[in-house]
Parts: C-alpha cells; structure tokens; sequence
C-alpha cells in the first residue's frame, strides 16, 4: 500500500530551458510522479509573456486534479504566485503574506483529507537575501505553524532559495523534519538549474510524527527541460498524534 506522495515544483511560469510556455508539459511531469498533492510556485494568472492562461487551473484540469491558487504580485489583471494541487478532498485554511523586501512572498495552506484524516499542506517560496528569508522563516514558524491543528500531519513545500545545509534549514530542522533526511528510500540530489543540477533549492519538511517511506528528486529528460528546477517527491505515513517541539535528529549529513 502506497502512502501520501506529496510533490514541490517550481514550475517557473511553465517555461522550459527551450524558451517555451507549455504548461501541458508541466501536467505530464507532474503526472509521471504520481503526485496526489503538487505545491507549485511561480505559477502565472492572466499574464502576457504565457498567454494569458490561468497556468494554476490549465493544469490542473489536465490532470483532473483540484486547485487553489495564492496571488503573491499582482499588476492590473496580471498575477502570479503560489498553487496547490491535489487528487483527494481538498479545502483552503487560510493565505497570506510573509515579511519580504523585494518581490513579496506568501503562504498557501490548504486541508487534505487521506484515508480518513486531515493532512494540513502549507506551500511557500522565499526571498533571495539570508534576511528576509530569516524574517520569513520566523513568521512561519510563529504565525503559521505554531497553530495547534498543525501539530499533527503537517507538511511544509516550496522552495526555500537555500541548500539543505544552510543555517535557514537548520534551524527549521529544530521544529520540523527534513523528509529527504528521514527517508527510508531515498534518491535525492540537486534540483537546480534543471539542465545540470548543483544545488537544492525546493524542500519538504514534516511534523515530527510522520514518518517518510520515500523521497526523490524526479530527474527525466523531460524535467530537465519542463522548468529551471526539477521536483521534489516525498511518500508519507502519518502518525496518531505529533508536536512542534524541537528535534535535532535530522542533522545528519544527507
């Protein structure tokens, strides 16, 4: 029996290393991981430079999935911003923004229900300076995920704009659980840029009573030319009970 695969993409507006907008190719990336919710950032609404298509929505309906959407920069009808997608019965909690200097950040949470219980998703992509991501950082860990209904079943996506051995991702493994870390299976490296991956940007962390089954960065010819970054999959179980208290068991060497 499979558990909940969770996914994190940055799809980069849907435009690929060959200079197109194709969204349909962002949908079968999606689609060859078997994701049953995708937490997308830099998804555009109605702007020019990508047709004019609601990107959140067109992929969706691809793959018959549910969306929500979070406008993080808006100009006139213009938007972009943050989705999360999901196969399974979905209802938003709450979105906001984060502290953010140069281009604004925010926060989309939804509730997933899996086999019977409320799984809480927060999807979020943070700012380029060492600063503002800790100003951020700090906001999701106090008016975001210090909420009681995510001490259990939690799951935090996005991408963080830092590698997992930043001082950022440390001090979030002090609350939450790096899913790449604690994977029974895992085939994790580089996600960016897409064509040659260096680096990891995009993380999933967990509420201390998850467990991880399995995580993978998903490296195919097609994702490699689909976005500038390439997915993150995680597979979960999920505990009885958890809290966000710290734990200091993921600072092994990944």
């Amino acid at each position: 029996m499979t558990g909940l695969r969770v996914m994190t993409y940055n799809i980069h507006s849907c435009r690929g290393s060959d200079g197109q907008y194709l969204p349909e190719r962002i949908a079968h990336v999606i689609a060859a991981c078997r994701a049953d919710v995708v937490a997308l950032q830099e998804v555009d609404v109605n702007r020019r430079r990508s047709q004019r298509l609601d990107q959140a929505h067109h992929i969706a309906h691809h793959l018959q999935m549910g969306h929500h959407f979070h406008t993080t920069v808006q100009v006139e009808e213009e938007r972009y911003g943050i989705a999360i997608l999901s196969r399974l019965p979905m209802e938003p909690v709450a979105a906001g923004p984060l502290p953010s200097r140069l281009e604004p950040r925010g926060v989309l949470w939804v509730q997933v229900t899996w086999r019977g219980e409320p799984w809480q998703v927060l999807n979020t992509h943070l700012g380029l300076t060492p600063a503002e991501r800790q100003r951020q950082l700090r906001a999701l860990l106090t008016q975001w995920l210090a909420k009681p209904v995510c001490r259990c079943r939690s799951v935090l996506c996005g991408d963080f704009n830092t590698h997992p051995h930043s001082g950022l991702c440390r001090r979030l493994r002090r609350h939450l659980r790096d899913a790449s870390r604690q994977a029974r299976q895992r085939h994790v490296h580089a996600t960016f840029p897409s064509r040659l991956p260096l680096v990891r940007l995009d993380h999933i962390f967990v509420s201390p009573n998850v467990a991880v089954r399995r995580a993978e960065v998903h490296d195919t010819p097609l994702s490699r030319v689909a976005s500038d970054h390439l997915p993150l999959v995680v597979e979960l179980e999920g505990g009885e009970s958890g809290i966000l208290s710290p734990s200091r068991t993921d600072d092994h060497p990944a």
